[in-house]
């Protein structure tokens, strides 16, 4: 064993996570969510998407990612799966 190596410090690195969350309109089906989660996952950063389909009404999108998402590129992403943000991102 090098010496020292028991007694070596090391550092750990923390990361803080950010999540966004964006009510999407127009989603009523498995599909409607996988088409948003890919175009999200897409944006640069962003870690983790979780989309909870509400069928009836307003759908919710998690998105969690390692620095401040722009609300503008969160909007097109959602644009370009078919659909429309619900009150602003």
């Amino acid at each position: 064993m090098p010496s020292g190596a028991c007694c070596a410090r090391t550092r750990r690195r923390t990361t803080m996570s950010i999540n966004t969350t964006v009510g999407i309109s127009g989603m009523h089906c498995g599909h409607c969510v996988s088409s948003v989660t890919e175009e999200l996952q897409e944006l640069d950063g962003v870690q983790d998407v979780t989309v909870e389909l509400n069928k009836d009404g307003i759908s919710v999108a998690t998105i969690t990612s390692a620095s401040k998402l722009d609300p503008e590129e969160i909007s097109e992403a959602i644009a370009e799966a078919g659909y429309t943000v619900a009150g602003g991102a």
